[in-house]
């Protein structure tokens, strides 16, 4: 064998991470489904609403910055969700431009079924790998996000 036919080129494995990344998000939209989580919390709506969890309260500027979206984008996000009634705004009481947001009580019984679809979903997925291939698959992730 040739060193072309063993190394795969960079776009295949693009193309594989692109496939891999699909089918683990159909994956965690199926376990979503199954555990009863409405349908409008979406993959990104619900990575949304686990930044506000861990933040607790946070200003909609400073959410932006922390996951790389623009201002507007995330304006539509609690638009929507604030109408399903999963954000609560607030007034900045120190910049009156400013708005904080956080959670609502609502919001905590659909972010624990979630989280535990997050795990099974995880799980299942992963279950042929051994830790020490998850810890080097994890390296390798982050690698790429450097």
């Amino acid at each position: 064998m040739t060193t072309s036919e063993t190394i795969p080129s960079a776009g295949h494995v693009l193309e594989t991470l692109l496939r891999t990344t699909h089918q683990l998000h159909l994956q965690f939209e199926s376990h979503l489904s199954a555990l009863e989580v409405p349908e409008y919390l979406s993959g990104p709506r619900l990575r949304f609403l686990v930044s506000v969890a861990e933040a607790g309260q946070i200003r909609m500027s400073d959410i932006a910055v922390k996951l790389g979206i623009k201002p507007r984008t995330v304006t539509q996000f609690v638009d929507a969700l604030e109408q399903e009634k999963l954000i609560v705004r607030l007034p900045d009481p120190d910049d009156r431009r400013a708005t904080f947001i956080r959670l609502s009580e609502t919001a905590l019984p659909l972010m624990q079924k979630a989280r535990l679809a997050m795990s099974e979903s995880s799980d299942r997925v992963l279950a042929s790998l051994s830790p020490e291939e998850r810890s080097q698959l994890m390296r390798l992730l982050q690698q790429l996000t450097e």
